[in-house]
């Protein structure tokens, strides 16, 4: 399989990963929810879509630092909420570490993961 599959591949895996983690009551989404999640210590991997807003992107890789919570940029806030069964999200919070740990290893397979904090 060339690389371009094995990429698309694991993006839906990490995808359908999402929305296993929101059946299971395992994630938050939208920006007020992400943000509560961070403070309240709960977020183990927050997820920024990679056509957020700058200032989307620079307010939670300031607060995942602070908090010390893994941080990354994937996907389009489109195909973020379609993943979750919602509209469009530009944030998500996952909120367990069984499902932070596979989406962190299929992200850094892909060379997705641009910040870690």
């Amino acid at each position: 399989m060339d690389h371009v599959n094995q990429t698309e591949l694991l993006k839906t895996k990490v995808l359908r990963s999402l929305g296993m983690a929101q059946r299971a009551g395992r994630l938050a989404s939208g920006e007020f929810m992400t943000e509560k999640e961070i403070q309240s210590f709960r977020a183990t991997l927050v997820i920024v879509a990679e056509d957020a807003s700058e200032q989307t992107k620079k307010k939670f890789r300031n607060k995942c630092e602070f908090y010390e919570i893994p941080f990354v940029c994937f996907s389009t806030m489109g195909e973020l909420g379609k993943a979750i069964g919602k509209e469009q999200r530009a944030s998500l919070a996952l909120l367990d570490e069984g499902f932070t740990k596979a989406v962190l290893t299929k992200l850094e397979q892909i060379g997705g993961r641009q910040h870690e904090s």
